[in-house]
């Protein structure tokens, strides 16, 4: 081969490197399942998008986290990705929405394990043995449940039962009238009460307003 043609196949090597896909066909090329497609998208914005979740969460490690998340979702669903606009925003909505559900997930453990504590402080002080069944697997079991609600719901069951807001209270804090209140507690009970049937029993006698 002569030097003119290794110096255009050179050429023709760093064209490839350089060139940037439009989002319509990055999008398309992930779709189709190209992986060097998604390494590329991954590649140019992993460091930026790290940056903004590092934003939220305050912890480099979790911020990585977030964003592998994010990319891991991307590929498994590729068939299914749509952007209604720019990639780089939907990347940037997506990352965010993740680290607004992680901190909330992280509020609702928070807020859970400081009315669990009090629970089994009162449980150490009772005889009843029946009071001595909860265990970090009913723990487990409840925030599972409170994970899986609709965002609202779950939001009015934590103010209604672990922070003991009255519905009106409810209602103020969150803008919505007291029957859209009563609704979606009716909804959130319904569901707690389906996910926890086998612990119901212990809940009852535990958190014994927790249902009623």
């Amino acid at each position: 081969m002569n030097l003119t043609a290794k110096q255009a196949i050179f050429s023709a090597n760093i064209y490839t490197l350089k060139v940037e896909y439009s989002d319509s066909t990055a999008i398309g090329l992930i779709k189709q399942g190209s992986q060097k497609a998604f390494e590329r998208l991954f590649k140019d914005h992993f460091k930026s998008l790290h940056a903004y979740a590092y934003t939220f969460l305050k912890d480099d490690e979790m911020a990585e986290e977030i964003v592998q998340n994010v990319f891991c979702r991307i590929w498994e669903k590729r068939d299914q990705l749509k952007t209604d606009g720019s990639i780089k925003a939907y990347l940037y909505r997506s990352v965010h929405n993740e680290s607004l559900n992680y901190l909330k997930h992280q509020k609702v453990r928070a807020n859970f394990g400081v009315y669990y504590a009090d629970e089994m402080e009162q449980v150490g002080n009772d005889d009843s043995a029946s009071k001595k069944l909860l265990t970090a697997e009913l723990q487990k079991h409840i925030e599972k449940a409170l994970s899986e609600l609709p965002e609202q719901c779950r939001i009015i069951f934590q103010l209604s039962r672990f922070e003991q807001l009255k519905y009106q209270q409810i209602a103020d804090h969150m803008g919505l009238s007291i029957k859209t209140i009563e609704n979606q507690m009716g909804k959130a009970l319904r569901v707690m009460r389906q996910k926890l049937a086998e612990f119901l029993p212990i809940i009852l006698l535990l958190f014994i307003n927790w249902f009623v």
